[in-house]
C-alpha cells in the first residue's frame, strides 16, 4: 500500500523542524564584562501578527538559539532577544536577531525536502569534521503536494536512521535507532496498543562534543499516530562504536536540547522535554531531566524531574540549554533560569527571571471586563503617576473583524462558578512528578504556593479542537468566540466538587485599542510561606470514591 503526506500535515511541522545545534558547553571568560559593552535599553513592542501568523504569535517566546559573548547572553526568539548583562544581572529587550539559517522555514516544500532527505551537518571533534544527519528509512520520495513512498514495509523495516561520515571517509556508517517493531512493542509496554502508531520524521536537537565521544539527542514528529522513542546517541571515534541510550522513563517523549555535566566516565544528561499532540506543538512533559545512565545498562538509570509543580522552574517546556561551568542556564518561553546544576535539589540555588508584556495605564477610565465577550463593563481602571498593567493575554472578540481584547492581570478579582467538576485523571504515569491526577477546568494551570498560574508555555493552542482552552463556559462556534472569563489569570480555588468548579481569577480584559503593550524581564517571585495544593487532598477524596 502506498503511503501518502500531505503538505497540509507538513505545515504543522514547520516549528519544529527549527533546532539549533548545541555544540559550545562550557566557557571560561578570563575578561571581566563590562556594563558598557550591555545593550541599551529600548522599547520592544508586543508584535502584532502580520497576515501569514497566528493570533498566538504574539506571545510566541519560545528560544530557538542561545548566543553568548564576554558581556551578554542572548536568548533569541524569532522576533526578539531577551538580553542578560553579566556584569550587573539586569536584562533588556532588544530587536530579533536570529541567524536566517535558525529561522522557521516558510516554504512548504522546504520542510518537506528536509523530512525526505535531510542535509547532513557538521560537527568539529579534535579538529577533525565529522558529518551527520538522521532520517527515515525506506525513504520517502517528493511530489507536488505530497510526501510518499511506493509501499509500507513491515514493522522491522520500518526504521529511524542515524547517519555519519568520519573524517577521511567517504562511507556513510549507519545505525538503526529504533524500528516501527520496536515502537509498537513499547507502545505495548506502556498499556497501549500496538497498531495505530507510525514512525514520526526524526529530526537531532542537540550535537556536543564531551570526553572522547560525540553525542547527539533525538526527537521527532508526534501526533496522529505518530511518535518515537526518546533516544541519545554516543560515539566514540576511539573505537568507532556507537552506544543508544533510551531511557525507558522519557519513552515517547522529545528531547529539545542536551548538556552534559560531571565525570566522563559517570555524566549527568540534562535534558529539556516536552510532548506534541494533534495541533499541539508545545505541550509540558517532565520538564528539565537529569539523567544518570547506568553504563553497564545504559537504557537503565537514575532520573530527576526539575517542573513548575515541584521546582522554581520558570516555564513547563525547556527549549534550549547552555551550560556554563557551573552554571545551567535553562530558557523557555515563560522566562529563564540559572542553575547551580552540582546543588540544583537545592531550590536557593536557582535564580529565574519570567517574560511578560506591560502597558501604560491611560489617564482616562478604562473599561475592564469580566469576560472576553462581555458587553458591558464590571469596572474601570485609571492610570495615575504612568501606572502600568501587566498584559497576559490576546484573544478574538469578533472572527470577522479580527477585533480582540488583551487579558491584563487584575489584582481585586472576579468570581465564577462553572458547571464542570473535577475527576481522576486517567493517564497519571505521564504526568510530571508534583502534579495531582486531578482533570479540572484549571488542569493546564500550576500551584506556585499560593495560587494557581499558567506560564506562556503552558497554553496548549489546540488548533485543531477550537483553539486555546481557559476558564469559562460555552458552546464551540466557528463564527462566535467563547466568552473566557480567564485564559491565563491567576486562579484562587474556592470550591471544587465533581459537578461544579468555582474560583476567583485575578485578571480581566481590555479593549485592544486601549493599550500598546511592550516587553520587559521580571524576577520570577517564590512563595515566601507556600501551602499545599488543594488538589492533592481532593485526589485522595476522589481516589476513594472509585
Amino acid at each position: 500500500m502506498k503511503k501518502f503526506i500531505p503538505i497540509f500535515g507538513i505545515t504543522l511541522l514547520l516549528n519544529a523542524c527549527v533546532s539549533s545545534v548545541n555544540t559550545a558547553l562550557q566557557v571560561n571568560n578570563t575578561v571581566k564584562p563590562q556594563a558598557e559593552n550591555c545593550p541599551k535599553a529600548t522599547v520592544v513592542s508586543l508584535p502584532v501578527p502580520n497576515k501569514n501568523e497566528n493570533f498566538y504569535d504574539r506571545f510566541n517566546f519560545h528560544i530557538l538559539n542561545i548566543a553568548s559573548d564576554v558581556d551578554t547572553i542572548k536568548f533569541q526568539t524569532l522576533k526578539q532577544d531577551f538580553v542578560f548583562c553579566r556584569s550587573n544581572n539586569n536584562w533588556t529587550v532588544q530587536p530579533g536577531s536570529l541567524p536566517k539559517k535558525l529561522q522557521p522555514p516558510n516554504n512548504y516544500a522546504e520542510v518537506a525536502q528536509e523530512l525526505v532527505n535531510p542535509k547532513f551537518k557538521n560537527l568539529d571533534f579534535q579538529g577533525e569534521n565529522y558529518q551527520y544527519r538522521v532520517v527515515r528509512k525506506p525513504q520517502f520520495s517528493l511530489g507536488d503536494n505530497n510526501i510518499s513512498r511506493p509501499n509500507e514495509p513491515e514493522p522491522t523495516n520500518d526504521q529511524i536512521v542515524f547517519e555519519l561520515i568520519t573524517p577521511n571517509s567517504k562511507e556513510t556508517q549507519q545505525k538503526t535507532l529504533y524500528t516501527l517493531k520496536d515502537l509498537q512493542a513499547a507502545a505495548v509496554k506502556a498499556g497501549f496498543s500496538a497498531t495505530g502508531n507510525q514512525l514520526g520524521f526524526p529530526r537531532i536537537t542537540a550535537a556536543i562534543v564531551y570526553g572522547d565521544s560525540l553525542w547527539w539527542s533525538i526527537a521527532f514528529e508526534q501526533g496522529e499516530g505518530n511518535t518515537g522513542i526518546a533516544t541519545i546517541v554516543r560515539y566514540n571515534p576511539q573505537n568507532n562504536k556507537f552506544t543508544l541510550i533510551q531511557p525507558p522513563e522519557l519513552g515517547f517523549t522529545q528531547i529539545t536540547d542536551l548538556a552534559i555535566t560531571g565525570d566522563v566516565k559517570n555524566p549527568t544528561f540534562w535534558l529539556g522535554t516536552k510532548v506534541s499532540g494533534e495541533g499541539n506543538l508545545y505541550i509540558p512533559a517532565k520538564g528539565l531531566v537529569a539523567y544518570r545512565p547506568d553504563f553497564q545498562n545504559p537504557n537503565s538509570g537514575s532520573l530527576t524531574s526539575y517542573n513548575v509543580h515541584n521546582s522554581p522552574l520558570v516555564g513547563a517546556i525547556p527549549d534550549k540549554l547552555r551550560l556554563e561551568n557551573d552554571r545551567l542556564w535553562v530558557s523557555t518561553a515563560n522566562g529563564v533560569c540559572q542553575v547551580k546544576w552540582q546543588a540544583a535539589d537545592n531550590f536557593d540555588n536557582w535564580s529565574c527571571w519570567r517574560f511578560t508584556a506591560m502597558a501604560k495605564l491611560p489617564s482616562k477610565k478604562l473599561p475592564l471586563y469580566s469576560g472576553l465577550t462581555n458587553k458591558t463593563a464590571a469596572v474601570s481602571l485609571s492610570g495615575n503617576n504612568q501606572e502600568t498593567i501587566e498584559v497576559l493575554w490576546w484573544s478574538f472578540i469578533d472572527f470577522q473583524t479580527g477585533k480582540g481584547r488583551y487579558e491584563v492581570r487584575y489584582p481585586q478579582g472576579f468570581t465564577v462558578k462553572l458547571d464542570r467538576g473535577a475527576s481522576i485523571y486517567e493517564l497519571q504515569r505521564f504526568l510530571p512528578p508534583g502534579k495531582p491526577a486531578v482533570e479540572w477546568p484549571g488542569f493546564e494551570w500550576h500551584w506556585n504556593g499560593q495560587r494557581f498560574v499558567r506560564g506562556l508555555d503552558e497554553v496548549s493552542l489546540n488548533l485543531v479542537g477550537g483553539g486555546p482552552q481557559g476558564i469559562g463556559s460555552g458552546e464551540l462556534s466557528p463564527n462566535i468566540p467563547i466568552n473566557w472569563n480567564a485564559m491565563r489569570g491567576d486562579l484562587e480555588l474556592l470550591n471544587l466538587s465533581p459537578q461544579s468548579t468555582s474560583v476567583k481569577y485575578y485578571s480581566g480584559w481590555v479593549d485592544e485599542a486601549q493599550l500598546q503593550p511592550y516587553l520587559t524581564v521580571v524576577p520570577q517571585e517564590r512563595s515566601l510561606n507556600p501551602q499545599p495544593n488543594p488538589l492533592t487532598a481532593l485526589a485522595k477524596q476522589l481516589q476513594s470514591r472509585q
